[in-house]
C-alpha cells in the first residue's frame, strides 16, 4: 500500500504532479466524433434521472447533427418525445479523451408518412437527430514514456 500525506487521508484526494486536462477545440471535437461510430447516449427519465444508453452514431460536422437509428418502441425513444434534450459522450483514443454533444433530438418517424391503413413493421425504426448546440470535452496530453 503507499503511503498518503495526512492532506489526502483527511480530504480523501490524491496528489497529482501529471499534466492538468486540455481542453478540446471545437474542430478538435469534431474530428474525434467522425472518427467514433459508438457513443453513450443520454435522455432524461420522467424521475428526472438520466438514462444511458450505448448507440451507434452518425456524426454530419457540417450540419452539427447527429444520427442515431433505433425502433419505435425504445425507452430512449419514449423519453426524448417527452424531453428532447439529449447528450452523446464519445471515448477519445485514450481513456483521458472525450467528448460531448448537447442538444435536442428530434424523432423522425417514416411511419408518419404512411398510407393510411398501411401496417407498420414490427421492429419500425426511427432516426434520432440531435441538433448539436454545444460541443465539449477535454484530453490529457502525456508525453510516451520511452
Amino acid at each position: 500500500m503507499s503511503e498518503r500525506t495526512a492532506t489526502e487521508a483527511t480530504t480523501g484526494t490524491t496528489r497529482n504532479d501529471g499534466p492538468a486536462p486540455r481542453v478540446l477545440t471545437d474542430q478538435e471535437l469534431s474530428r474525434l466524433l467522425s472518427q467514433q461510430q459508438f457513443g453513450v447516449l443520454a435522455s432524461v427519465r420522467s424521475t428526472g434521472h438520466p438514462h444511458l444508453s450505448t448507440v451507434l452514431y452518425d456524426w454530419n460536422a457540417e450540419e452539427r447533427v447527429l444520427r442515431v437509428s433505433s425502433t419505435a418502441d425504445r425507452l430512449k425513444v419514449r423519453q426524448l418525445r417527452r424531453d428532447p434534450h439529449a447528450s452523446l459522450h464519445v471515448s477519445g483514443p485514450d481513456v483521458w479523451s472525450f467528448a460531448v454533444a448537447e442538444g435536442e433530438a428530434e424523432i423522425v418517424d417514416p411511419a408518419d408518412g404512411a398510407t393510411p391503413g398501411e401496417q407498420p413493421l414490427p421492429d419500425r425504426r426511427v432516426v434520432i437527430l440531435i441538433r448539436v448546440s454545444r460541443l465539449y470535452g477535454t484530453a490529457l496530453d502525456i508525453p510516451a514514456q520511452g
